[in-house]
């Protein structure tokens, strides 16, 4: 089987979780000619429940599974074909949605630290 790894060596480490789907639009052609094309989305752990939901929405998407690959646990699917490896990044749209709705909580709690901090210093200002 081919292999691609979009993965840098830190991300190797980071995003070794790899959310798999056989695909069956590109498979017996191209670089899997008469063999099977596998996708691979590698994430961090606490992404795959969403990286999981956003696989198995796409239609061309068959046999969706969750394996790891890191050194010494490489993930090698049997058989010919390819097998390309892609990164979940925070702009990913799997988990895009969700990196912005953390950004907003963090922001909204800090607003609230802010006010709650004035509120103590003019309660202290007035004792």
């Amino acid at each position: 089987m081919e292999r691609a790894d979009d993965r840098t060596p830190e991300q190797e480490i980071t995003h070794h979780w790899l959310v798999v789907g056989t695909d069956s639009f590109m498979s017996n052609w191209g670089r899997a000619e008469n063999g099977t094309s596998i996708a691979a989305w590698a994430c961090e752990y606490d992404d795959v429940k969403r990286v999981t939901e956003w696989v198995e929405s796409r239609g061309d998407m068959k046999r969706v599974r969750t394996v790891i690959d890191r050194k010494g646990e490489r993930y090698s699917p049997r058989g010919h074909g390819h097998l390309h490896i892609y990164v979940v990044e925070d702009n990913h749209p799997s988990v895009a949605r969700h990196r912005e709705f953390q950004a907003e909580m963090a922001a909204a709690d800090k607003s609230a630290e802010r006010r709650r901090a004035a509120q103590a210093k003019r309660i202290a200002a007035t004792a």
